[in-house]
């Protein structure tokens, strides 16, 4: 790798540790191939993504960033999960390390606040943004599908007497 693409990678990685909700931090070593491209499909489905990248270039490139506290977890075979919904990232490596106990989750960072491991599994117990908003919205049309189920109760009321009337007439 010659200088021009060393600098191109600490450009993705900084643009990476900006725009990121959270970024996870984790060793794979031992990781097959299969493993780890299982990984990224599920992250991807989850609209994460996982990178791996020299632990050099990615503390050069954390240097001034929100999240620079996880440089001290960048040693070893380290892979980064990150996300822009804050919960993602965290939620799925979270899930993998759990099934495959090859992947061991270093901490992370959450825009300025560093993460332990205990941090990690508390963010990815949080629900998702897609399941706040879903939450949200539910809580704000329930009162209009009760107010439209009241408004429309008077009227089946009166439809089914008439109809038991004219039942009974004839």
């Amino acid at each position: 790798m010659d200088r021009a693409q060393k600098e191109k990678l600490v450009d993705e990685l900084g643009q990476i540790f900006e725009s990121s909700g959270v970024v996870v931090v984790s060793h794979y070593e031992g990781l097959t191939v299969a493993e780890m491209q299982d990984l990224r499909a599920k992250m991807r489905e989850a609209g994460g993504s996982v990178r791996v990248a020299k632990n050099r270039l990615a503390k050069i490139a954390l240097e001034g960033k929100p999240c620079d506290s996880i440089a001290d977890l960048l040693t070893g075979m380290t892979v980064l999960a990150y996300s822009e919904d804050p919960v993602a990232a965290a939620k799925v490596i979270e899930a993998y390390s759990k099934e495959n106990d090859k992947l061991v989750i270093l901490g992370g960072a959450m825009g300025e606040n560093a993460l332990d491991v205990a941090g990690v599994k508390a963010v990815a117990a949080m629900p998702s943004r897609d399941e706040l908003i879903a939450s949200i919205v539910g809580c704000i049309g329930a009162p209009a599908a009760n107010i439209a189920g009241a408004i429309g109760a008077p009227a089946s009321n009166i439809a089914s007497i008439l109809s038991t009337i004219e039942e009974k007439a004839a």
